[in-house]
């Protein structure tokens, strides 16, 4: 059985494949691929599509607590269902990494944002799991 419906479209990161034509990805690979977009572009960024992305760069430079948390996994939530409509949004959440300093529990400079969905046309479930960063320079 084919998965064609699922859709195809420039791998992400945009790289070339052996051949030296644009890579492809396919099916699921491209829903998650596809969800990373939408949660990594913050809204105005796209010049002919404003409206387009995720709300969750306006918590940058804000306190790594539980509030953020909730307001980063509602602003997924929302850009994830307008966005993207191959999934279903089964749970999102989010929670402060908390970075140990000897007998101390600090809070880290990131949050950990977990999303489980499932895919509509083919009822495969999968997670995801993004890290969003509070701080300007951290990160791998």
């Amino acid at each position: 059985m084919s998965a064609d419906f699922l859709g195809s479209g420039w791998a992400f990161p945009v790289q070339v494949d052996p051949s030296d034509d644009v890579a492809v990805s396919r099916y699921e690979d491209n829903i998650r691929e596809s969800i990373t977009i939408i949660l990594g572009t913050a809204k105005g960024e796209r010049q002919m599509r404003p409206d387009f992305g995720c709300g969750l760069h306006e918590l940058v430079f804000a306190k790594n607590n539980t509030a953020t948390a909730g307001l980063a996994a509602y602003h997924v939530e929302q850009a994830l269902i307008r966005w993207e409509p191959r999934i279903e949004l089964l749970r999102v959440e989010a929670h402060p990494e908390v970075a140990q300093s000897g007998n101390l529990r600090l809070p880290g400079a990131k949050l950990v944002i977990n999303v489980e969905y499932r895919v509509i046309a083919t009822n495969s479930i999968f997670n995801l799991v993004y890290p969003f960063y509070l701080t300007e320079g951290v990160g791998a």
